[in-house]
């Protein structure tokens, strides 16, 4: 049975509200090609209503009802908020796999973990009372310090349509609450569930203007989101190349920006493991979500000893994927997100034959899926180091393979890259691991597995991969400023200058 895609407007201070040029952005099914739907498309002018509205809601009632409310005020909304994302989960599941292509598992992971996002930041929120005044050590006893915790503003969210709800969460719980208010512009290849996050909101009865939501093209939303003189902060995942761009805007009114941007991961797999689990982590960490991950170990280094028993591995492992359309039970890969990205996927594997790469396994359509954006788990053997498919972000289901001897090389190899997102070793040796994971130029690392990811843990990267740190305490601290407060305790005068009494 069909699963209809809502018909929404814009989420602006707490109602639904059609763009002010009335453009709307149509939803393509990645499985079919087929147009189901469409969402509205928002503008420069629309930014503008937007952006007063969470101002108005920053202020209100001289910031009691949001900004300056107690933690606990916060958190009950945002625990408001995860029980119905529970209630809802089967549902936004669905509409997720259907506007992005993802298989419906890891959809139905993904709102499982939007529900614990929305938890944990309420428990940081309650905590954040806590914390408030917290004494500074001084050299002077005539002097007592203590800082405070503000919230930042007003935010502007930007993210990815790789993890559509997921990732907008990530920034949008813990500007919540810290006690920001928001405007949220989703990617406009897939933001049909950050829209029912919105209606989930106003069920609860988020004070008006605190979230709003705008899906819209990043050139007519989110640029002039990024420039807006009443924004006071940019948090931005995305591609390196649009992220500079928002550096750029952010950067004409000194405005601070978070960035979680793109990367070239590498993972390092020594002669001492289990092939077949290294196997299954070594796809897992390329091929999960399709391949479109900011993270993903794309760039697999494998100990030579092994190397050729290693690949057989691969292939084996890759031919037992199950590619399909997302809604069917087992799919373990589905279609990438649009025929942008497909085309840019094929033309990607093309240069990389030309070049003089061999294509392994995959590189094309599946032959029993004749519609839709659907690539083939792709391997590739006898890349070099200067070959593009080896050096920039390809987001899309494609793993190169290449040798080393020695650990030295290895580490050398790993990180030669202009990107520090994420970096992953499997070996039994803990020293070698413990070794390798301080010599990783990234913000990640994992040890005997590929993109495990927690909200209690920090997540970012290095050099092009961006800088800041989303989820953890870390996340947190994102939307907020510290406030310095010194009193003078003494009785007796300063004393610097001579009084004009004497």
């Amino acid at each position: 049975m069909a699963i209809p895609m809502p018909t929404r407007h814009l989420f602006i201070d707490g109602e639904w509200k059609e763009p002010i040029l009335k453009k709307r952005i149509p939803i393509v099914n990645p499985a079919t090609e087929e147009i189901i739907g469409d969402v509205p498309a928002a503008t420069t002018e629309d930014v503008e209503v937007a952006v007063n509205a969470a101002r108005r809601a920053f202020s209100r009632n001289k910031g009691k009802d949001w900004a300056n409310a107690s933690g606990a005020v916060r958190a009950k909304y945002l625990r408001a908020i995860a029980a119905k994302v529970n209630e809802r989960k089967s549902h936004l599941a669905k509409l997720e796999a259907l506007d992005c292509g993802k298989p419906l598992d890891e959809a139905v992971w993904d709102m499982d973990d939007v529900a614990g996002c929305f938890e944990y930041y309420a428990d940081l929120a309650e905590g954040l009372d806590a914390k408030q005044k917290a004494p500074v050590s001084l050299p002077m006893e005539s002097f007592k310090s203590y800082v405070l915790k503000q919230p930042i503003g007003v935010v502007g969210l930007i993210t990815p349509w790789n993890y559509p709800l997921l990732m907008a969460v990530w920034k949008v719980a813990p500007s919540l609450a810290a006690g920001c208010t928001a405007v949220l512009k989703p990617s406009e290849l897939a933001s049909v569930t950050c829209l029912e996050l919105a209606d989930i909101c106003r069920e609860v009865g988020l004070p008006p203007g605190v979230l709003n939501v705008l899906t819209g093209l990043g050139s007519e939303a989110g640029a002039p989101l990024a420039s807006h003189p009443s924004v006071d902060k940019i948090a931005f995942t995305g591609s390196f190349a649009t992220g500079s761009k928002v550096m750029t805007a952010a950067a004409q009114l000194v405005k601070p920006v978070s960035m979680e941007l793109g990367g070239k991961s590498p993972l390092i797999v020594f002669d001492d493991v289990d092939l077949d689990k290294a196997a299954e982590w070594a796809l897992f960490g390329c091929f999960w979500t399709n391949g479109q991950i900011c993270s993903a170990t794309s760039r697999l280094l494998v100990h030579e000893n092994i190397a050729t028993e290693f690949i057989e591995k691969l292939v084996k492992w890759s031919k037992n994927i199950k590619i399909s359309d997302p809604m069917e039970e087992g799919c373990r890969l589905g279609p990438v997100v649009s025929q942008g990205q497909y085309e840019k996927i094929l033309k990607f594997i093309s240069t990389a034959k030309s070049e003089g790469a061999t294509i392994l396994h995959g590189g094309s359509r599946p032959e029993h899926l004749k519609k839709g954006f659907f690539i083939e788990p792709t391997i590739i053997i006898g890349v070099t180091t200067s070959m593009q498919i080896w050096r920039e972000e390809v987001f899309g289901p494609v793993l190169c393979v290449k040798t080393f001897s020695t650990e030295e090389e290895a580490i050398e190899l790993a990180n030669d890259s202009h990107y520090g997102l994420g970096a992953a070793v499997i070996s039994n040796d803990t020293e070698r691991c413990d070794r390798v994971s301080q010599a990783f130029e990234a913000g990640i690392v994992w040890i005997n597995c590929s993109q495990p990811c927690f909200t209690q843990a920090p997540w970012g990267g290095i050099k092009r991969s961006g800088f800041g740190r989303e989820l953890g305490e870390w996340g947190l601290d994102n939307y907020l400023s510290v406030k310095q407060v010194t009193l003078y305790t003494s009785n007796e005068p300063w004393g610097w200058y001579k009084s004009p009494a004497e």
